[in-house]
């Protein structure tokens, strides 16, 4: 089993809150843009009641320039 499966949005965004993200914008749909005070990067973050797949989640932390083993471990 994937290493990140079975998160929920409001564990993603819990973790994201620790890396010093923060919510900026309603997005499309059912999605909201999350930035990064210092750096500037922003990230689309789907806002589902369902589990999100391991794979969208490794794709928002390759966008976020977060390593898998540092979201894990905040």
């Amino acid at each position: 089993m994937d290493r990140l499966a079975g998160f929920k949005y409001g564990e993603v965004a819990r973790r994201l809150r620790k890396l010093s993200w923060t919510y900026d914008r309603p997005g499309p749909g059912s999605h909201e843009i999350w930035r990064h005070a210092g750096t500037g990067r922003k990230v689309t973050l789907p806002h589902h009641a369902r589990d999100m797949a391991a794979g969208t989640l490794r794709a928002i932390l390759r966008e976020a320039g977060i390593d898998v083993d540092e979201f894990l471990n905040s």
